[in-house]
């Protein structure tokens, strides 16, 4: 199997090549996001409290990640789901998982129901390296700090876009 990532992939996990989904709406790739406003339709009260509650710290970073997911569609929504800020558009496509203190970690995944993409797996352009799987429907997305963050951004963008295309 010919893949476009860096890191290697669990077996089963495919890669694909592809444009960026077309006619989504985006910041420009690597511009910044503006905040977003906490009474926007995007936002959800419990994920504010949560986050404001938070003692982690990286802090700072979640939050960046937080705003980065947010912009990059208007039909993102977020809420608190397994315990932790999780996001969807028809469902939900990526969570939180902050168990660890040194770094920042995001699965994406393809909602609560198994789908046929449990065994079929999931094909989807990674060529940052950016993507761990750890099943052939999900994967772990980690940075170390807000520095890799802001450097691997456009590339995040880039695959949370494909990802809520496959859902």
């Amino acid at each position: 199997m010919r893949r476009t990532g860096e890191k290697p992939s669990k077996p089963g996990a495919k890669t694909r090549k592809g444009p960026a989904a077309a006619g989504t709406p985006q910041e420009a790739p690597g511009k910044p996001a503006a905040p977003l406003d906490p009474g926007s339709s995007q936002t959800h009260p419990a994920v504010i409290a949560f986050l404001r509650e938070l003692e982690h710290p990286l802090k700072q970073e979640i939050e960046a990640l937080r705003q980065i997911i947010l912009g990059v569609s208007p039909e993102i929504r977020e809420e608190i789901k397994w315990n932790a800020p999780s996001f969807r558009t028809t469902e939900h496509f990526a969570t939180f998982n902050l168990r660890a203190k040194d770094r920042i970690r995001l699965i994406l995944h393809m909602g609560a129901k198994v789908k046929g993409t449990a065994k079929e797996g999931v094909e989807i352009a990674d060529p940052a390296g950016l993507l761990e799987w750890v099943a052939k429907d999900r994967c772990l997305v980690t940075f170390s700090d807000g520095q890799e963050l802001q450097e691997k951004r456009v590339a995040l963008e880039t695959v949370l876009r494909a990802w809520i295309r496959l859902m």
